[in-house]
């Protein structure tokens, strides 16, 4: 059975009874022990039901606790109250209560593993259930630092549950023992079979465990943590992503017959034509986890395509300018000879990452869309649709295509995977894991080979789409005078765009009080010359700042936002379970 978007079985909860608790949760499942739990497909149906839990279009894309919505990146035509830092304490948080919720029903697999005849034959199963354990548990702590750890599934009344939380140490420790102990019982992906594919791969676990172990130690990094930890737990992300990379078991997709368009194409492959080459999903080798749609069984269910189509996710100037000249330089770098000006509304991505195209849409280009009915992919059939040259006329003037299909589909019909981890991804955790374990707090490096060998694998990502670009090692920031940690963080915000990271990865960097309070610009507004036609189908009202559109002001950004508020209903059901600082 194929992991999909709905789960098709599961039948081993077989009474749940609501009752109120201080976390909300379910009460200890009824079920019939002389009928379950009694062979290994049991464990594996029971099992299912954690491939429900994972990031999905609906959470990373869209307003969520990582979407990129919630950072400095993107806004829309009303603000995001924790992109702007005025959030406020809630009643109640689902994301607190649901993962406790989820904690318990894997503790349930793993009590009920403990005395099952034969623990080899459940053991896949029950290593699955160590790894979405570990999933939740990281995003508590990511989401609210100091969380309860559970490990057995309690009684609504068990005292363990009016707790004082844990220190984020012991929750670190308790995701990492996990996902240690359930790699070595997970297969590889090319062992995994065709009916079981979407399952968990022990390459998922090791890259899982890479994010986990870098999020941490460079969230102590930039608090003065304890340095023998922190080396820790920088070395473990660097040989779990290492472990992945020699594996030998995914690779970077970049078919020849897309070219320069590889990194656009990936995040629309469906089992249909999707793209000009007609490359289908198993083509993509980079994907090493994710959540699984088809547009027959399980469709994405969102208006994914015109959510992300053109004018209603306003991108920011700062995340336009993030994009490296085609010489590999910041495009402000006295150096650079990328020549980007503002001349016209286009030129602006001219000589530049290819990916700024494959992501964003050039103003005066034509582009399909979920309503455009297209054979060829060529420049003649784009002429015979009504999709004009795009010009934007309302948000930032920077305007996103990533996640909008090219192909005529029903809206929330669309059938292509979310990827909830990809290689490109553990090639630069690898990359900024071997760089931080070797620099110092200001970036200064104390072994250059070891940095050049890890910045091997950092643009193996960067050159996916742009063969010509000079690789980034040592001598080339050096020559060129560029903060190695600023072009590291750069390739992974570009590169992991609009999939769930930016604000993240800001608060463990912590840098968010830096970035996050910015005025939110737009692009570069002018009238005149090649400009008139923009002129003339949208005359914006912003104000100005420095010449661009000021799209979004009085955001604010203080210490408390790191960490989100405990909600009130649990501070009244457990007194012990305090407050985040500031709250």
């Amino acid at each position: 059975m194929k992991i999909v978007n709905t789960i098709k079985t599961i039948l081993l909860l077989s009474v749940v009874v609501i009752l109120p608790s201080c976390l909300d949760l379910d009460p200890q499942d009824q079920m019939s022990d002389a009928n379950l739990w009694q062979t290994p497909n049991d464990y594996k149906l029971y099992a299912n039901q954690f491939y429900e839990w994972t990031r999905d279009f609906s959470s990373a894309v869209y307003d969520g606790p990582h979407s990129d919505t919630r950072s400095d990146l993107m806004t829309s035509s009303s603000y995001n109250e924790y992109s702007k830092g005025i959030n406020n304490i809630p009643v109640s948080d689902g994301n607190y209560t649901g993962a406790y919720t989820k904690i318990r029903y894997a503790n349930i697999l793993l009590q009920k593993a403990e005395s099952y005849p034969n623990p080899t034959d459940i053991a896949r199963y029950v290593a699955e259930a160590k790894f979405f354990r570990a999933y939740e548990y990281f995003d508590l702590l990511q989401l609210f630092g100091d969380v309860i750890v559970v490990t057995e599934p309690i009684d609504i009344t068990d005292p363990k549950m009016n707790a004082p939380r844990d220190d984020r140490s012991k929750v670190v420790d308790l995701i990492i023992e996990d996902l240690k102990q359930a790699i070595p019982d997970l297969p590889k992906e090319n062992a995994i079979a065709t009916a079981d594919k979407g399952r968990v791969s022990q390459g998922a676990a090791q890259a899982f465990l890479s994010r986990v172990a870098l999020y941490e130690g460079t969230w102590q990094k930039f608090r003065t943590g304890d340095v023998t930890r922190i080396n820790d737990l920088l070395d473990i992300a660097a040989e779990s992503a290492w472990e992945v990379i020699d594996s030998k078991q995914y690779e970077i997709f970049k078919p020849a017959e897309l070219g320069t368009d590889a990194y656009k194409y990936l995040f629309i492959l469906e089992d249909v034509q999707s793209n000009p080459a007609n490359i289908k999903k198993d083509k993509n080798k980079e994907y090493i986890f994710s959540r699984r749609h088809d547009e027959v069984i399980a469709p994405i269910g969102k208006n994914i395509t015109k959510n992300c189509f053109a004018n209603v996710q306003w991108v920011t100037r700062k995340l336009a300018e993030m994009y490296l000249g085609a010489d590999g330089l910041p495009i402000d770098n006295a150096q650079s000879t990328a020549g980007v000006d503002y001349s016209t509304p286009d030129n602006e991505y001219a000589k530049r990452d290819n990916r700024m195209t494959n992501t964003l849409m050039a103003p005066g280009r034509k582009y399909w869309n979920n309503n455009a009915s297209h054979t060829t992919w060529t420049d003649a059939d784009k002429a015979a649709f009504d999709n004009k040259d795009f010009y934007p006329t309302s948000g930032s003037g920077y305007n996103n295509q990533k996640w909008a299909t090219e192909r005529n589909v029903k809206d929330e019909y669309e059938g292509y995977d979310f990827p909830i981890i990809r290689y490109a991804e553990v090639l630069l955790n690898y990359a900024e894991a071997v760089f931080e374990r070797n620099a110092d707090a200001e970036g200064n490096i104390m072994d250059a080979s070891k940095v050049d060998a890890a910045l091997v694998y950092l643009n193996e990502v960067r050159q996916r789409v742009n063969p010509n670009m000079p690789g980034l090692t040592t001598s080339f920031a050096t020559t060129h005078n560029l903060k190695m940690r600023e072009e590291i963080r750069r390739e992974r915000t570009v590169e992991l765009f609009n999939e769930g990271f930016r604000i993240d990865d800001l608060k463990r960097w912590k840098i968010a009080e830096t970035e996050m309070p910015e005025n939110m610009l737009g692009v570069k507004w002018n009238t005149s010359g090649d400009w008139a036609t923009w002129a003339g189908k949208w005359s914006p009202s912003y104000s100005l700042e420095d010449g661009c559109l000021l799209i979004e002001t009085n955001r604010v950004w203080s210490n408390k936002n790191y960490l989100y508020p405990l909600p009130s209903d649990q501070r009244q059901l457990n007194p012990n379970i305090g407050q985040n600082p500031g709250w």
